[in-house]
């Protein structure tokens, strides 16, 4: 008979592994495994400690790695052997801290089904719109400090029942430490407050209430996981002009939750992966392309005449209880805020500021402590591509290879976020929005005091746009006496990109936004860099052209056409019959040229959104912007795949377009129909990347291209240029975790830092 052979083993996992159910999951196999031993959570990580057999350890191991918790992430495992110890039994022991090293911090996760079944189940859950277990619900947005423990989330104030403790405690149970558990007894609860009337706390009567006034044409503020949402029916025109009014938001498309899948389906296209990314326990917001038929059934107003709309499924039990009580099969779902404020989480902020506004308000006393907007993702190149990273993903950090410890990156001005440092790890906060106003700029100094204290970080090194009056940039200021680093704009998205996918060496890098501070003081956008994560060469980039009232051409893209027809066709621009002509005031126009001839107020730019907005205007896409981005989304929309035709450009020591604007006038004049016109348009800019990029290559024999900037959010335009660079044997990188858009930019900064820091440049 074989004696066996045992054994002591300290075993450390470091991931997302706390928060998720990963400590009942580990006694369970050492039951399974006949091991003794112990496991517990520290700010680090989890440890193990087990005796037994080494066969059924080696088995312990492999189970470990292959049947982990669905929303765990196991990053690494490493295993000693240590002096033998012999243990009674195999237990969970309480969390503790060992140091100001962090283990992984869960983003929420969207209701499971095993949750959903037990609220349909008689008992303390039936009807109760908080349930949740160790595979779901709150995180992130209800932690304070870590370890992550109830005493330190925002459930501390809800004193566990006897039956929910039981359940807390017994190691067998899913709901074994899920620290947000509760149920009808000692939980959270809503409370519906509506006009003239008394609140009402009853679940089943605020849902009939609730959805009564929806299928009526009301709007409702409802607060959910990371902040509030304002609800409508998506198919009442009324109730949508009735939202827009409260928002103070004209034509920016809302986005539609659906009932479920099969409802959805009827509506808007739909591939396997843009599913699996609306099944995802993330739960983000998918950009879909919507189906011809279907255009006429929506309110008109929901998505202002694209063809993308942003859809996401019910990820809250309150959501499926809702739906269940629901004639409509889809409700607007918007952020719960006025216009350049950040989404709202104070339940007194909420009633003050909507309650002559909205018709019902829908609150819970389960306080939230890190707010988080939905996350907004679209599919390109059959990758999950991230364009707002939010609830869902944060605050999941990007390993990327470089020392970042203790650097702080500041992001943008718009579409902010920040990046902190910790080891070889950037974790990058959720989305802030454009800090150009007082709210937002105080929402970003509050989380960012927040993120440093939560992942305990000290700053010994700040990383900042080299834009002086960049509000971010003047927030570093705050911390005096800590070295800066200033990293230009488009190098900071090139490296972002570069950072995600850990390329550290020299590569082609194409920057494609609307704007960004250069070297030269003009504004930069169209940069085709050689560059490495240290430093970078400028090697091409559009022509520049004056761009009349500065940010104003952004948001009148009218002033970028009239700049480009001026240039290329002289004062007799204006007896081109474009509708340019008859929907903007002459007297506007004439001034806009004696800006130009004066150079008043007319800053150079080469920003390809600038160049997008042009040509949107002179097609009569979009004159005046009522949204960001709203001129180059109208012509993405008009794009067509049965058209490969590019218009001619000129390739200088710059990229010249005159040749282009020239040829897309010649199109309108003859009446080329418009969606051939715009995907010429497209088709020109995949060939201009080509051929620039092709020269570089030619000269320097690099094959690696990164492709950044907001720009590449455009679908046609991405996937074309991806397509067209590997079938000329290129490798090529675009984003995909982290945002091509300046949500991206902390993460670029701080990579930067990191490399000359290592450099010793800084």
């Amino acid at each position: 008979m074989t004696k066996t052979v045992q054994k002591t083993c300290h075993i450390v996992v470091t991931g997302l592994v706390q928060g998720v159910g990963f400590r009942p999951f580990v006694y369970r196999l050492a039951q399974r495994f006949m091991l003794t031993g112990r496991v517990e959570n520290t700010n680090e990580n989890v440890q193990i400690d087990i005796t037994g057999d080494t066969l059924n350890i080696e088995l312990f191991l492999q189970s470990l790695k292959s049947e982990a918790p669905p929303a765990s992430r196991i990053e690494a495992i490493m295993v000693t052997e240590s002096a033998f110890e012999k243990f009674a039994d195999f237990s969970i022991r309480h969390s503790r801290n060992v140091s100001d090293e962090i283990t992984e911090i869960s983003p929420d996760i969207a209701v499971c089904s095993e949750c959903m079944e037990d609220i349909a189940k008689a008992g303390t859950r039936f009807n109760y719109p908080f349930v949740n277990c160790t595979h779901c619900g709150p995180r992130f947005t209800i932690i304070q400090d870590l370890p992550y423990d109830r005493e330190k989330t925002t459930m501390r104030s809800f004193k566990m029942c006897g039956s929910c403790n039981r359940e807390y405690q017994t190691i067998t149970d899913r709901r074994f430490h899920a620290q947000p558990t509760a149920c009808e007894v000692c939980g959270p609860r809503y409370e519906l407050i509506a006009r003239n009337q008394e609140p009402i706390f009853d679940t089943v009567v605020i849902l009939r209430r609730l959805a009564l006034l929806l299928e009526k044409g009301g709007v409702v503020l409802m607060k959910g996981l990371g902040g509030m949402h304002i609800a409508c029916d998506a198919f009442n025109v009324q109730a949508t002009e009735k939202l827009r009014h409260l928002k103070k938001r004209d034509a920016k498309p809302f986005a539609v939750m659906f009932r479920d899948i099969g409802s959805l389906q009827q509506h808007v296209m739909i591939d396997e992966t843009e599913k699996a990314s609306l099944l995802s326990p993330r739960r983000p917001i998918v950009l879909l392309q919507v189906k011809p038929a279907s255009e006429a059934k929506f309110a008109k107003n929901i998505n202002s005449g694209l063809n993308l709309l942003g859809v996401l499924l019910p990820y809250m039990p309150f959501h499926y209880q809702l739906f269940q009580h629901l004639k409509t099969e889809a409700i607007v779902l918007t952020s719960g805020n006025f216009s350049s404020e950040p989404i709202l989480i104070d339940n007194q902020e909420a009633v003050l500021k909507f309650s002559d506004y909205a018709d019902a308000i829908l609150l819970h006393n389960r306080d939230i402590f890190n707010r988080s907007d939905d996350s907004v993702v679209r599919i390109s190149a059959g990758k999950e591509r991230v364009f707002r990273r939010s609830r869902g993903y944060v605050p999941t950090p990007l390993h990327i290879g470089l020392n970042t410890d203790g650097i702080l990156g500041f992001g943008a001005e718009l579409t902010n976020c920040f990046c902190l440092g910790k080891g070889n790890k950037a974790i990058l906060s959720q989305h802030i929005g454009d800090l150009q106003g007082v709210e937002t700029t105080l929402f970003y100094e509050q989380t960012m005091a927040q993120f440093l204290k939560l992942f305990r970080v000290k700053p010994a090194l700040l990383a900042v746009d080299m834009h002086p009056n960049y509000i971010s940039t003047r927030t570093a200021e705050h911390f005096s006496g800590i070295p800066v680093v200033q990293v230009q704009h488009h190098h900071a998205h090139v490296a972002a990109c570069m950072a995600e996918h850990n390329l550290d060496e020299k590569v082609i890098g194409v920057a494609f936004d609307g704007t960004g501070y250069g070297d030269d003081g003009n504004t930069w956008g169209s940069e085709f860099f050689v560059c490495d994560l240290n430093d970078y060469e400028r090697v091409t980039h559009f022509d520049y052209i004056g761009m009349p009232g500065g940010d104003s051409a952004s948001e009148e893209p009218w002033r970028m056409a009239v700049a480009w027809l001026y240039r290329v066709y002289g004062p007799t621009f204006k007896e081109l019959p474009l509708s340019l002509f008859s929907e903007i005031e002459p007297g506007s126009i004439e001034v806009i040229i004696r800006m130009i001839d004066r150079q008043i107020n007319t800053p150079l730019t080469c920003g390809a959104g600038r160049l997008f907005d042009a040509v949107s205007s002179i097609m009569g896409l979009c004159h005046k912007s009522t949204f960001q981005a709203e001129a180059p989304m109208r012509l993405e929309s008009m794009v067509t795949e049965n058209c490969s035709e590019p218009y001619p450009f000129e390739q200088k020591q710059t990229l010249f377009f005159d040749v282009t604007i020239k040829a897309i006038v010649d199109d309108l004049t003859r009446g080329v129909d418009l969606k051939i016109i715009a995907s010429k348009f497209h088709n020109t800019i995949i060939s201009v990347i080509f051929e620039a990029v092709n020269k570089i290559r030619q000269r320097n024999g690099i094959c690696k291209v990164v492709l950044s900037g907001g720009v590449f959010q455009n679908k046609y335009l991405l996937e074309g240029t991806i397509i067209r660079l590997r079938e000329n044997n290129f490798e090529v990188y675009a984003h995909v975790a982290v945002p091509s858009n300046d949500g991206g930019i902390a993460l670029g900064q701080t990579a930067v830092a990191a490399k000359r820091r290592s450099l010793k440049c800084v």
